[in-house]
């Protein structure tokens, strides 16, 4: 009980430490990380991450936008893609791809998809390893370690550190399995500062922001129950001593102060003169305070506030058909996508790439979010169409211009010898002496023999005398 009152004592209160002792920042710093016959371990934020997801999960702002994320992230599929040669941006699957299209029984890849999602958000990290030949299990992201080695210089001193592997503990700190860095799949999107392997949570952020919108919340309901009666300044006689004003003050504080306590009634004697201040909401300005604060939420998930279905991203024009799309596209290119990439770099950890030309990715064009880009993508369709029209009538290989339109690199064009185009024939020379046309042929007309008979027999034939 005394450690727990000592890990809540604010920071700010701590004395300095003296020559020889630790300071506060060092001593909570103890209980993440620690050093063992050359190997430094890593905990994870422990009891800070499991308070700071709790809190997320009690507000309803907060959860909406981790449902986005995790929503528009699981509906991928997962490809693989040739990243070299004439067959460039080519998606192709191979049976290796069966334990991420069922990673455990009755799941799919939305399943894990969300599931990564969802521990990212809440912890940073999200672990996972092959503990069957077609089957992915969990690891508690609340309950691994890193450990890493030191990674020497060109003089033989610690340069740097190199992981080296992952550790699972039980709820007493005791380990239950050692992993290699290549056996488990650690998606980590935000890099945690502190450490080079380990993921730092969105929500970290907004810890104070959580429980500010909180206590609104409960200064709002506590306004309720209370009659809804306005904030109070109690002016007391001049003649009041200071221990006798003192404490007054401190009956008053105790049973007013907090949400919970606002807005009781008064109950004052001995010339005691009370005056209200504020006597609504929007004297105090809660609605907007409140709003501002789900704007800074939704900021730090990524997640726009018109995509949420907050106040503050219903306001003006932020639903025209223009600007929705324009916001939509952008959580789609600045989050979504990249979210994507590096759960692929993640996974293919356990399924790689079936050869060195090739990489894991993933196949969004079943993904219902982005298909109100159809119109766009269908735009650009037309315009490449004429583009290898125009490539083609220009003398260069169909094959060579479908290659260079589709992976939009041009140096694979390719002209057809011996076939130049008209427009790059050379004009002929002013100056050259023109060709003499030839004669045009005379025809003569020759006057039939009177003797030689009307129809003469052909030579070939016999005839009768």
């Amino acid at each position: 009980m005394g450690l727990a009152n000592l890990i809540r004592r604010s920071p700010v209160r701590a004395s300095p430490p003296t020559p020889g002792q630790i300071g506060w920042a060092e001593y909570l710093h103890l209980w993440e990380s620690f050093g063992f016959n050359g190997v430094n371990y890593m905990v994870p934020s422990g009891s800070i991450a499991q308070i700071t997801a709790l809190q997320a999960l009690r507000n309803p702002i907060l959860l909406r936008c981790i449902i986005m994320r995790a929503a528009v992230f699981s509906e991928v599929r997962f490809q693989f893609q040739n990243t070299s040669g004439r067959a460039s941006k080519n998606l192709f699957g191979t049976p290796a791809l069966q334990i991420l299209e069922h990673p455990w029984p009755g799941a799919s890849t939305g399943d894990l998809l969300g599931r990564m999602e969802v521990d990212v958000s809440m912890y940073g990290n999200s672990y996972w390893y092959q503990s069957k030949p077609n089957t992915l299990t969990w690891l508690d992201p609340t309950k691994m370690r890193i450990f890493t080695g030191d990674a020497q210089g060109p003089s033989g001193a610690a340069a740097g550190q190199f992981l080296m592997g992952y550790q699972s503990v039980d709820e007493k700190g005791r380990v239950l399995e050692t992993f290699l860095p290549n056996e488990v799949i650690h998606y980590r999107p935000i890099p945690d500062p502190d450490h080079p392997f380990r993921g730092l949570s969105w929500l970290a952020a907004l810890l104070a922001d959580i429980t500010t919108d909180q206590y609104v919340g409960d200064f709002m309901r506590g306004f309720l129950l209370n009659s809804a009666t306005p904030n109070l300044v109690v002016t007391l006689p001049e003649e009041m001593d200071a221990d006798a004003f003192a404490e007054f003050r401190n009956k008053v504080e105790a049973g007013h102060t907090g949400p919970q306590s606002a807005f009781k009634t008064l109950y004052v004697s001995g010339g005691a003169d009370v005056k209200s201040i504020g006597s609504n909401w929007n004297d105090m300005q809660l609605y907007q305070t409140r709003s501002y604060g789900e704007a800074r939420l939704c900021a730090a998930a990524g997640v726009p506030p018109s995509l949420v279905g907050i106040v503050e991203g219903l306001k003006g024009s932020s639903l025209n058909a223009g600007n929705y799309t324009a916001t939509r596209r952008s959580f789609a290119d600045i989050t979504i996508r990249p979210l994507w990439r590096m759960a692929c770099a993640a996974i293919e950890q356990l399924v790689p790439a079936p050869n060195s030309g090739s990489r894991l990715w993933y196949d969004d064009r079943d993904v219902a979010f982005l298909q109100a880009d159809a119109t766009d993508a269908a735009d650009v369709r037309q315009k490449d169409a004429s583009t290898i029209l125009s490539l083609v009538n220009s003398g260069f290989d169909p094959d060579s211009v479908k290659q260079a339109v589709t992976t939009n690199d041009f140096t694979q064009l390719q002209a057809i010898p011996d076939l130049t185009s008209v427009q790059l024939q050379p004009l002929p020379d002013p100056d050259a002496p023109k060709p003499v046309a030839p004669p045009a042929p005379t025809l003569k007309l020759v006057a039939p023999d009177k003797a030689t008979p009307a129809a003469a027999a052909p030579d070939n034939e016999d005839t009768k005398p």
